[in-house]
């Protein structure tokens, strides 16, 4: 975590330098060599998957409740919350709908606010695992966004839902005009990350026996 912060850190805007410069996060599949034409941004598939833009002022309201419950994300107080809330996008999404796919490349990250998503991994031998059902709160796809690398699950809607999406331009947009809050979501995220991938590795390890 303290690696994340320092990256962030050092690409934080400095007095006189232009925000475009600070691109930490839109540039950073690129710089891992990963073709541009591969990338999946939350544009092309809020199209692909029928969503409909949320009215800004329902969607800020249920983030912040979710928010103000959990145990990690409620370290961010209601003004840091609404302040965040205009780097996000809200959506609703109907049933059936891949809102991520296994294996692709993705610079956003969804907060489902109201409904189920299912968490699904295609085994290596063909097998699908589920590995969960989503809760109002959970946070999808923030590895990607951290690490720049391909999803490791498919995230597909069970019931009509409502989401707020988290893009890559939109992180380093707030690093640029909010270091301090950026910083403290990233390690927030990274927290919370760090304990799904225990309890999905402890899952798949069980499967495996």
């Amino acid at each position: 975590m303290k690696g994340i912060l320092s990256l962030l850190k050092s690409k934080v805007q400095k007095p006189g330098e232009d925000a475009n410069d600070s691109v930490l996060f839109t540039t950073a599949f690129a710089s891992l060599g990963v073709d541009e034409s591969l990338l999946v941004p939350w544009e092309a598939r809020a199209v692909e998957v029928g969503a409909k833009r949320l009215p800004r002022n329902r969607g800020g309201k249920l983030l912040q409740s979710l928010w103000a419950k959990d145990k990690y994300m409620a370290h961010l107080d209601q003004g840091a919350v609404e302040r965040m809330e205009r780097f996000f996008q809200f959506a609703s999404i109907p049933p059936n709908r891949d809102v991520i796919r296994q294996d692709e490349y993705g610079n956003f990250m969804v907060v489902l606010l109201t409904g189920t998503i299912a968490v699904d991994r295609i085994q290596p031998w063909g097998e699908q695992l589920r590995l969960a059902e989503t809760r109002p709160g959970d946070i999808l796809g923030e590895m990607s966004l951290l690490d720049s690398g391909m999803r490791f699950s498919a995230c597909t809607t069970l019931t009509d839902c409502e989401v707020a999406v988290l893009s890559a331009e939109a992180m380093d947009e707030m690093m640029a005009q909010d270091p301090q809050l950026a910083a403290s979501l990233v390690a927030l995220l990274a927290r919370k990350l760090s304990l799904r991938l225990r309890v999905v590795s402890a899952r798949l390890s069980e499967n495996q026996r």
